[in-house]
């Protein structure tokens, strides 16, 4: 008889009951709302969007940046392309025409061995019944031969006529037909040629006109340098000189006996020594007022100089800023064109895998059975 009464095994009770323990107080901790924490850390996500969408920002500028210069590249390769199959058109042309104009069969040595109108062109053994070269053992006039000769050979020679009309007509047309492609053809040659010439003198342009702009601006800073450096040596040479006449004109070298200067001010004086200004003091006051007078003008002169040379430096800088935003703009829309077929592309991708997964994928909805299967554990 077999032993059905054995005893329990008191550590695997023990481990038994510290699960179900654990699996309580698991059970506490998830579906009690006050304790549990569920989310994420939203900013830091938020800063990985933000480096992730800068970095491809980067990356698709960079990928337009090459594209644009394979583009360029591509069409440079085109028209040289293009140019190398006229030149070997045009040399394969020139070959057949010299063929044809200096390498006639008639020209060559054995022509009169190998021409196959030979006998064609050759006198006959006999031109007519009364040939006198025809003799008794020439063997050459029978009985019951062809009597009417001259008029078949005369129809024959019009029929002759008639074809070879016909061949030259054909020929000409061929050769009207191939002059025509060719002119065709050069047209477009010459168009695609004025294309790439017009590109490269507006790029030219664009260039020249910026030179321009830079030399014109560090030529205005040279000029209002050496301007100011010229006016700051006049100023010293008039001080200079002022001072000079100010010393040989003092009273302690001339030894002016005139005291009737205040010794409050230099432009006060003593009323009853005082007998009226000298003329060389009316003299310096009226060159001093002719001097100021010309440094006014001058200043002003300058003023509107230097107000000229900034409205051209402003004009050539908007022409440039203009002819840049025109060509930001054109690349702009070429991007946009190219980014509206992408989006479209994509658009009827995603539709075609939305009604493939409606259709195909998602064919058995879930009932409430399925959503009343969790939260009956912790696990």
């Amino acid at each position: 008889m077999y032993k059905l009464d054995l005893p329990i095994d008191q550590k695997e009770a023990a481990a038994i009951e510290r699960r179900r323990n654990q699996e309580l107080e698991r059970q506490n901790r998830i579906f009690n709302a006050k304790v549990r924490t569920i989310g994420v850390d939203v900013q830091g996500l938020q800063e990985q969007v933000h480096d992730r969408n800068l970095q491809e920002h980067r990356e698709n500028e960079r990928d337009e940046a090459y594209a644009s210069d394979m583009i360029r590249n591509d069409k440079i390769a085109e028209l040289l392309q293009r140019r190398r199959e006229q030149d070997i058109r045009n040399l394969n042309t020139a070959q057949v025409e010299f063929r044809a104009l200096n390498q006639q069969p008639q020209s060559r040595r054995e022509w009169d061995l190998n021409n196959p109108d030979a006998k064609k062109i050759d006198k006959p053994a006999r031109v007519h019944d009364d040939d006198p070269r025809c003799g008794i053992a020439s063997l050459q006039k029978f009985d019951g031969e062809d009597l009417n000769s001259k008029e078949r050979k005369k129809l024959m020679a019009e029929q002759m006529r008639e074809w070879t009309r016909k061949q030259a007509e054909e020929k000409m047309l061929a050769e009207a037909r191939q002059k025509e492609a060719d002119r065709l053809h050069d047209l477009h040659r010459r168009e695609m040629d004025q294309r790439a010439c017009e590109l490269a003198k507006a790029e030219e342009d664009c260039k020249r006109a910026i030179n321009d702009a830079v030399k014109d601006y560090n030529k205005s800073l040279a000029d209002e340098q050496a301007e100011k450096k010229r006016l700051s040596e006049e100023q010293d040479l008039d001080n200079n000189f002022t001072e000079i006449m100010n010393h040989v004109n003092g009273d302690m070298l001339t030894e002016n006996p005139d005291v009737a200067q205040s010794a409050f001010g230099a432009h006060r004086v003593i009323p009853d020594r005082w007998k009226g200004m000298s003329p060389e003091q009316l003299e310096d006051i009226r060159r001093m007022q002719d001097l100021q007078r010309q440094e006014k003008k001058r200043i002003e002169e300058e003023e509107q100089e230097r107000e000229k040379e900034w409205e051209r430096q402003r004009l050539a800088d908007a022409r440039a800023a203009l002819l840049m935003e025109r060509e930001q703009d054109r690349v702009r829309k070429g991007l946009d064109r190219e980014q509206a077929d992408a989006n479209n592309r994509l658009g009827a991708e995603q539709k075609a895998n939305t009604e493939f997964m409606d259709k195909e994928v998602y064919t058995n909805p879930p009932t409430a059975a399925y959503f009343q299967q969790f939260n009956t554990s912790s696990r």
